[in-house]
């Protein structure tokens, strides 16, 4: 496996992992690609009894994508935005890297990392408060960041059955006390966002260039 792609969302099919997928095919290389969802990950608990070894002893369904980053040539990592920060599912696998870096021994330095952060984001859409979390989680492991890439999320609001007439919701936000949630009142999947989708193709493409020519 060249490449490795996870989604941190806790949804399957969501933006995050249309990102994280785009940007795996557009590289042209093997990969595996891994969603958080449904997985039981905890958070770091600052044990310190990775310290000798290097490998995490907490048992939980990290340990398995622990060994395949480590497996990997390069990761690819989204995860959408909760409340302005990366999502809880998101922050704890990437914190789990902790075991990887004790004693200057940095076991996942050299790799090739590319953040992907799903949310509002700035006024250029390109940086997120997520992409800046991961890209310090990365470079705190001595990977070498091959890329970023935005994208507008999907608000809950408008599947979870009573958007439409929610005052505390997005969709009331956006479009005012609606009958009924239309197509047209749905945030844009990837394949309409044309920077977004623009970017996971540039970004995938060098990253496989980058990985056939070291």
């Amino acid at each position: 496996m060249k490449i490795l792609g996870i989604s941190g969302s806790g949804r399957p099919d969501g933006i995050t992992s249309e990102v994280v997928k785009e940007i795996l095919h557009a590289s042209g290389l093997e990969y595996e690609y891994i969603s958080l969802s449904g997985k039981r990950i905890n958070g770091c608990l600052g044990c310190l009894m990775c310290v000798e070894d290097n490998i995490c002893k907490q048992q939980d369904d990290w340990n398995e994508i622990g060994r395949k980053m480590l497996q990997s040539e390069a990761i690819v990592f989204g995860a959408p935005t909760y409340y302005g920060v990366i999502n809880a599912l998101g922050q704890a696998c990437m914190e789990r890297t902790f075991c990887f870096r004790h004693r200057e021994r940095f076991l996942l330095s050299g790799k090739l990392g590319v953040a992907v952060g799903v949310d509002g984001g700035d006024s250029q859409g390109n940086r997120s408060s997520v992409t800046d979390y991961i890209q310090r989680v990365m470079q705190s492991n001595m990977m070498a960041m091959a890329g970023v890439v935005y994208a507008n999320g999907y608000d809950q609001c408008y599947s979870c059955g009573y958007g439409e007439n929610c005052a505390a919701g997005g969709v009331v936000e956006k479009h005012g006390f609606i009958e009924k949630i239309l197509p047209e009142h749905c945030p844009p999947r990837l394949v309409e966002q044309a920077r977004p989708l623009f970017l996971a193709r540039k970004v995938g493409k060098m990253l496989g260039n980058i990985i056939r020519n070291s």
